[in-house]
């Protein structure tokens, strides 16, 4: 099943390529519901308890070299992989249903960036994900450099200078992990069960963390080194930033809980309160940033910066109970924040403009709509009674047990989520009309789109248990060697 999650996006979008124009975009979406209904019979095939992974594929792909094509799906990658299936399907379906330039070439990209996508969460070989890891940058080179707005080349370019640097420093590191392993063992190989059995040195550790937290913290982006995100973002086509900030960034926060923390675990350690920092600082700078922009796509960017920030502090508490509440939040941000840019598209559409000065009263005869809006506003702040708010008390909880000072500072970004994600909502659909907005209620085809999006929300929000049950085992065995615990102080000897 999973060579059929993972290829059969691809071979849709290489079928788009022989096409008609105008069946292209149907052929596509269809592509991408048929990925979702076999990622909705993998959580429903999968076992709850169980730490390992299942439906493995392990086959040799180059022996010589020790690269293995292994796949598989534990707690960690499952409702992630069915979150890329359910947004990959939203995104492709608000495309297929406007007029786009070059159609063909267009839902090609689309299906090569969901199989890399996917390939990043099933890959169980350090190379392949590497590889999968790497991939993903090309289709969205495209995605934005061809059909983009603005100075989308120059965007482009910066964002390819930015993760690539980070992705070539991740592919020494895995190759000297390998090799590393290899003057130990014997033996040479990429697997990660095999690296995790042979872990490397302290000294050794350390240098390679580095080069992969690296590699993670641009691809999510982390501040300080987010330097591509403001062009690339401004520059996206909508359908495609909903992707690239729904699913690409999850990927980085992923890497540390799938490679980092089993693979490196003393360097985990080391440098625990280094990257904590760089999370709390994230948590506050986006959450600042998202309150004084006034490009709506730009607030939403921001705002996953913040969002980010506290997912990558979740995993690094080093703590069970926090990196549960971390997949939590990574599939609950995908899920909201992938909305969120699809209705600023359908705003945008409205308003004839992004930028939120220029915008009002677009809620007057869209009551439906603002009520979809209203209820991702409310899970984008973490509304108690919400799944958002259940993955960040689980942060905050373990975080606070940890390492009480990063948790308080943290803490501030929950108020701060409440400024902007209010003040997006407020100043788009309610204050006086803007004089060339007109208000008019979703469409019927975009209803049909965003719809099942805000019903999976709600839905996640009555019963979390469904990914934190799941989840938890192989979280545990993820964190087992990086807890953290007090030393324990001898005991004096009587005088």
């Amino acid at each position: 099943m999973l060579n059929l999650v993972l290829w059969l996006p691809l071979a849709v979008g290489l079928l788009c390529l022989v096409l008609p124009r105008r069946t292209a975009g149907p052929a596509s979406l269809a592509g991408t519901l048929a990925v979702l209904a076999l990622a909705i019979a993998l959580v429903a095939d999968f076992e709850s308890g169980v730490a390992g992974l299942q439906h493995v594929v392990d086959e040799s792909w180059i022996p010589d070299l020790g690269v293995r094509y292994q796949l598989g799906v534990d707690g960690i990658s499952l409702f992630l992989v069915a979150m890329t299936a359910l947004l990959w399907a939203g995104a492709t379906a608000f495309a297929a249903l406007r007029q786009r330039d070059r159609p063909r070439n267009y839902f090609f990209l689309l299906g090569l960036a969901e199989t890399a996508a996917l390939g990043a969460f099933l890959a169980q070989d350090l190379l392949l994900f590497v590889l999968f890891f790497d991939l993903m940058l090309v289709p969205f080179f495209f995605l934005i450099g061809s059909f983009g707005s603005g100075d989308r080349v120059a965007a482009t370019m910066k964002m390819i200078v930015y993760t690539l640097v980070g992705s070539l420093l991740m592919l020494v590191g895995a190759i000297a992990t390998a090799i590393l392993v290899s003057q130990e063992t014997g033996q040479l190989s990429f697997a990660i069960a095999d690296l995790r059995a042979n872990l490397l040195s302290e000294e050794s550790q350390a240098w390679i963390f580095c080069f992969f937290a690296a590699a993670f913290l641009v691809k999510m982006p982390a501040f300080p080194i987010h330097g591509w995100m403001p062009d690339a973002y401004r520059a996206a086509p909508l359908p495609v930033l909903a992707l690239l900030s729904g699913v690409l960034a999850k990927v980085g926060a992923y890497g540390f809980l799938r490679v980092v923390l089993p693979v490196y675990p003393d360097a985990a350690v080391q440098f625990q309160e280094l990257i904590l920092v760089l999370a709390v600082t994230s948590i506050l700078y986006g959450s600042v940033m998202a309150f004084t922009q006034t490009n709506v796509r730009l607030i939403a960017g921001y705002s996953s910066i913040a969002q980010l920030g506290f997912i990558t502090a979740g995993i690094f508490a080093l703590r069970p109970d926090a990196a549960d509440g971390s997949v939590l939040q990574m599939v609950n941000h995908g899920l909201v924040v992938a909305p969120v840019f699809l209705i600023i598209a359908l705003l945008a559409e409205r308003a004839g403009t992004e930028d939120l000065r220029e915008m009002g009263g677009l809620a007057l005869r869209a009551p439906v709509l603002t009520a979809m809006f209203l209820i991702v506003t409310l899970a984008t702040l973490a509304m108690p009674g919400s799944a958002n708010f259940i993955g960040e008390f689980y942060i905050l909880n373990g975080l606070f047990q940890e390492k009480v000072a990063f948790a308080i500072v943290a803490s501030a970004g929950v108020a701060l989520a409440a400024f902007y994600a209010l003040r997006l909502f407020q100043r788009t659909m309610h204050n006086r009309l803007a004089r060339e907005g007109t208000s008019r209620e979703i469409s019927l085809r975009d209803g049909l789109v965003l719809a099942p999006l805000v019903a999976v929300i709600v839905g996640l929000a009555l019963h979390p248990g469904l990914i934190l049950e799941r989840g938890e085992a192989s979280v545990e065995s993820a964190t087992a060697g990086v807890e953290t615990q007090e030393p324990v102080v001898a005991a004096r000897e009587p005088q």
